[in-house]
């Protein structure tokens, strides 16, 4: 891809995602997008990956944006890289990269379960995955915790010492039931660097709370 059609199709996606995505669910929003393109971009030159087909899984892993709570939540990937391959079809995107496009999306997603084939899909998974640690991690976190109503930690029991983790009713109990759990599942060495140092920054951010409460 020559830099004056990534410009073009850099352009062209970031103009669509802008409407796409809603600024009512900050933790999907065109903000989250661009992070995962920027980190999507970052990883692609650290592995020498194909970034005709990085790019627009990047900028449409979401496409169709199911709730966490939803029944559906398994099938979104799926229902978002059948949407996205119909955009990239309308806009002339070359029809070559869409088979890999579209499983880069399908497998991106954790709800999923569908396992990243090629370097490209690994590397969209690892930059959708590294958003949801970190700093940004954090503010994520507590953003779904709140749409969905829920107490950010339990009161009798913040730390789940004498009881299971339930991150379906608490929102500091997500990061030990998944979140910390994502490094290990990072597919390639300049992501799995990167998850470790987030996740470091996240345990320290747990160490002031248990201070404050």
């Amino acid at each position: 891809m020559s830099a004056f059609q990534e410009k073009h199709w850099y352009h062209l996606f970031s103009n669509k995602a802008r409407v796409l995505y809603p600024s009512s669910d900050p933790a999907h929003d065109y903000l989250h997008i661009m992070r995962v393109v920027s980190t999507a971009k970052q990883l692609c030159q650290a592995e020498h990956a194909r970034w005709e087909i990085v790019m627009p899984a990047a900028f449409f892993h979401d496409y169709i944006n199911v709730p966490k709570n939803d029944p559906r939540r398994p099938y979104a990937s799926k229902l978002s890289a059948e949407a996205a391959i119909e955009y990239l079809k309308s806009v002339q995107y070359p029809e070559q990269y869409f088979d890999d496009i579209r499983h880069a999306i399908e497998s991106h997603s954790y709800s999923a379960g569908i396992k990243p084939e090629t370097l490209e899909a690994r590397i969209v998974q690892d930059a959708d995955r590294l958003d949801s640690l970190g700093a940004i991690g954090i503010a994520r976190c507590f953003a779904v915790t709140t749409q969905l109503s829920r107490p950010f930690y339990a009161e009798e029991d913040p730390w789940a010492e004498t009881r299971e983790l339930d991150d379906k009713s608490y929102g500091i109990d997500h990061f030990f039931s998944k979140l910390f759990k994502l490094v290990d599942h990072l597919n390639t060495p300049t992501a799995k660097k990167e998850g470790e140092h987030r996740v470091a920054f996240i345990r320290t951010y747990l160490d002031q709370i248990k201070r404050e409460i």
